[in-house]
């Protein structure tokens, strides 16, 4: 069955040239042309990728992405800027966007990042297909893969799923030390590379919800002049530098 699209977007001829060229490769595409409707589209129907422009009328996609985001709606979405400040897309990827664009952009780089964005999503599939074991428990923490829920003491964690996903990277790895440019290239995958800086938003922001004191954290640690490690029993607790 092909991949369904939803593109948010309301600059039409942008849209209906993404459009065409998504069709041409096989996908199924649907436009919404502001922010209401483009966030009602998507909640209420299951799309592959969502192509989200960050200014709309009425609602921006800012306000889309975490309002989907909280709401556990993971669909990858791929977000559009006419903006190239670096807040933008820093603010992007830290509320959950998977890629994003900089308008202008070529319809050839565009169909590359919706191409590897299925890729890696077609690769996570295979993995958990193969796995024995889709749960996850460390310590007082239990990952579940296929519902994405998380739980500490029997007590419900909320995550956004990027969080979840960094989460579950260091749990499936724990002991290991990761520089933050590798858990860019794992957890957001190609493209990322400057952002080094949202890895440590992030795993502060998990810190606060697992950690029982973030500033002495015992399971994601810092492993100084390198990066970061997850310990599978909590450590010593220790005085987290800034």
């Amino acid at each position: 069955m092909p991949n369904q699209i939803l593109i948010i977007e309301d600059n039409l001829d942008i849209a209906n040239l993404v459009s065409m060229h998504l069709k041409d490769n096989d996908y199924v595409v649907e436009i919404e042309n502001n922010g209401p409707s483009g966030l009602a589209r998507a909640q209420a129907a299951e799309f592959q990728l969502i192509i989200l422009d960050l200014m709309l009328p009425k609602l921006d996609g800012l306000q889309i992405c975490r309002q989907l985001r909280g709401q556990h709606i993971n669909t990858p979405i791929l977000m559009l800027t006419a903006k190239s400040s670096e807040l933008d897309r820093v603010l992007g990827l830290e509320i959950g966007a998977d890629d994003y664009l900089t308008k202008p952009f070529s319809i050839q780089e565009l169909l590359a990042r919706v191409k590897a964005i299925f890729r890696r999503i077609e690769c996570y599939q295979q993995k958990s297909e193969t796995e024995t074991h889709k749960n996850i428990n460390v310590g007082d923490i239990f990952m579940d893969a296929d519902t994405r829920e998380v739980k500490q003491k029997d007590r419900a964690i909320e995550l956004t799923a990027k969080e979840f996903d960094l989460l579950w990277y260091f749990a499936s790895h724990p002991g290991r030390v990761y520089s933050r440019s590798q858990l860019l290239d794992q957890v957001w995958g190609y493209g990322h590379d400057g952002y080094e800086h949202t890895v440590n938003s992030h795993i502060n922001r998990l810190r606060s919800k697992i950690e029982n004191d973030p500033a002495n954290p015992e399971f994601i640690l810092t492993v100084w002049g390198v990066g970061y490690k997850f310990s599978p029993e909590p450590e010593a607790p220790r005085t987290l530098l800034t």
